[in-house]
């Protein structure tokens, strides 16, 4: 669910109901988002599993590289 600025000012309790029965608001200013209000320990699995995609997304270098990345570094 997304609500402007001012929505959220004027119904946030009505919202902080919604995000205790595990719904995520997300605010917005102009249609841009700016804040999201998720459950308690929703933000730190998110967190979590954003961070080992980019782990998973990164390729592992084989030997050749690195050992290309090491003279490489002893030539500057």
């Amino acid at each position: 669910m997304s609500v402007g600025v001012f929505e959220a000012k004027t119904t946030l309790s009505a919202l902080l109901e919604r995000v205790e029965a595990g719904e995520e608001v997300v605010i917005t200013r102009r249609g841009v988002p700016v804040a999201r209000l998720v459950p308690p320990g929703a933000s730190e699995a998110d967190d979590l599993l954003a961070a080992f995609a980019s782990i998973r997304s990164r390729s592992n270098p084989g030997p050749e590289s690195v050992r290309d990345l090491i003279t490489e570094g002893r030539r500057e």
